[in-house]
């Protein structure tokens, strides 16, 4: 039985003290000796107010993707709790904890609970919203059983632009009161397990062709279009009483008086449209300060820090320059800045957890089970035509599994009650059937490079399609439907995920056992 649960009692704070609480540096699972004890000193020297947690200093998050190799760390989640409880022994202030599990620990950490990405649960009807009420529930549950406080989800922005190259998948879609509503049910799942949520990318990350990571995205749209579109779930939000907002590095000139600064950074945005026009009292967040788009603005170490906290964000999240950054502030901040910001982060603490449980396993098969709920619910007819369906039923038919060769559960379970030939060999195979079945399983869930799809694949699709009747499965990210040759293919389901659960789903669905009910959450050109 859990034990009831106690809150973080903030002690007496000196002001260099309190400046500390703003900052919430990067903290590593796989980091070395050596690391661990900078954080220590961040800890024991500057008296930091928190930190988020990422998987390692190769990762995608600290910009160096592409670079450097990401090493698989089989007991992460051990490694992580062990962490969290050895950095909170330390401090004389409560750390918060957070870290970005937009689909639960498995974002940041290996053999932890994966749930379907935000995409996939934006597919969910309306009546059965109450999924991503569990699905929030649950990670919150991951996350408080191994000392988590925060979770920096859910992603709120409307991915109006099939073009993001940051965003996607991560956002429940493309309609407004669909992407606010879930958000809301995710949070709110959230929060019923004791764990806080928080909006983002305020002031709407969804329309954009630019990675923040690497590069400022600009949005030019006007001021009333914003808050017919990208502000929508932020102000339902604000209304329902959430209490934090992550603010993203784009520039949106109409809601900063003209200039193209970072939202991060523009007191016009956070102080002015957040703060006073939409009346947000709870704690502002920036994104990541180490992300190219604000990181290299100043050379001069803390400034950076310094303009953050100076433009509205109470916390300053992956500060690199926390030493520089607090003397910085000091010098320039009043005492009633510092001072608003501390009590409203105090707030917050005083909102979390403590408890945790000295037992961290992981509820692999609760997660098992709400899955396969959403593999029934999320399952889509992006474009279904009955009559070249049938004969996949009456008729023989060949498959193949573009991505998935080794072990297609797709296929296993189809193979249970029909027999067709399974292709396995390379691109160039001649097919017999005029019936054909492809299970495409993208390589990368993210677009650059088109998904990681080979040119020749694409040509075979183009070339089948023409000829053939072809019936397509994809178990991936459906804007990949942007860069398929799709013209010709008159049957189109989308699965969303690859996990296996989605695939016995589906393959129920091939064998005409269970009925596709998904709403698709984008719709692109065919």
């Amino acid at each position: 039985m859990e034990s009831p649960t106690q809150t973080m009692h903030m002690p007496k704070l000196s002001k260099i003290e309190k400046i500390g609480q703003l900052f919430c540096p990067a903290a590593f699972i796989n980091d070395t000796d050596q690391e661990v004890k900078a954080i220590e000193k961040l800890i024991l020297d500057y008296k930091v107010g928190g930190l988020t947690f990422f998987h390692s200093r190769a990762s995608a998050a600290t910009n160096f993707e592409g670079k450097k190799k990401v090493i698989r760390n089989e007991d992460s989640s051990k490694r992580l709790a062990e962490l969290i409880t050895h950095y909170q022994s330390l401090s004389s202030t409560p750390l918060l904890i957070s870290i970005d599990a937009e689909w639960g620990l498995a974002m940041r950490a290996e053999n932890t609970p994966q749930y379907p990405y935000a995409i996939t649960l934006g597919a969910i009807p309306s009546k059965h919203t109450e999924l991503i009420y569990n699905v929030g529930k649950q990670i919150g549950y991951d996350l408080k059983n191994i000392g988590i406080h925060l979770n920096l989800a859910p992603v709120a922005d409307i991915n109006t632009n099939p073009n993001n190259p940051v965003i996607g998948y991560r956002s429940f879609g493309e309609h407004k009161k669909q992407v606010t509503d879930q958000s809301l049910a995710f949070y709110n799942g959230l929060k019923a397990s004791g764990i806080l949520g928080c909006f983002k990318h305020f002031p709407g990350h969804g329309d954009t062709e630019v990675d923040s990571h690497l590069g400022l995205p600009i949005i030019t749209k006007s001021k009333q279009e914003l808050y017919d579109q990208e502000l929508y779930p932020f102000i339902k939000a604000i209304a329902s009483g959430i209490d934090s907002i992550l603010i993203g590095h784009l520039a949106v000139p109409s809601l900063s008086k003209g200039k193209s600064i970072s939202a991060t950074l523009s007191k016009e945005i956070i102080q002015g449209i957040l703060r006073k026009e939409l009346g947000f009292k709870g704690v502002v967040i920036s994104d990541a300060l180490n992300m190219h788009s604000v990181s290299k603005l100043y050379p001069e170490k803390g400034i950076l820090e310094w303009k953050a906290f100076d433009a509205g964000n109470d916390i300053l999240c992956f500060a690199e320059h926390v030493e520089e950054g607090i003397r910085t502030i000091e010098k320039n901040a009043t005492d009633q800045q510092i001072e608003e910001s501390v009590s409203r982060i105090q707030k917050l603490k005083e909102n979390t957890s403590k408890e945790t449980t000295s037992d961290h396993t992981l509820s692999f098969e609760k997660t098992a089970s709400i899955n396969l709920d959403i593999a029934k619910t999320s399952l889509t007819h992006y474009q279904i035509d009955k009559e070249s369906f049938q004969k996949f039923i009456t008729e023989d038919f060949e498959a193949i599994a573009i991505g998935n060769t080794k072990d297609c559960i797709f296929f296993k379970e189809i193979e249970k009650f029909r027999r067709f030939n399974k292709i396995t060999t390379d691109i160039s195979t001649d097919f017999s059937s005029t019936n054909i079945l492809i299970a495409l399983f993208p390589p990368s869930i993210k677009p650059m490079h088109k998904f990681g799809i080979v040119p020749e694949l694409l040509q075979m699709i183009t070339e089948l399609s023409k000829t053939k009747n072809v019936m397509l499965y994809l178990f991936g990210n459906p804007y990949v439907l942007q860069i398929l040759p799709t013209k010709h293919i008159k049957n189109i389901v989308l699965s969303y995920q690859s996990f296996d659960t989605f695939q016995q789903v589906a393959a129920t669905h091939f064998l005409g056992v269970h009925q596709a009910i998904g709403i698709s959450p984008i719709q692109l050109p065919i």
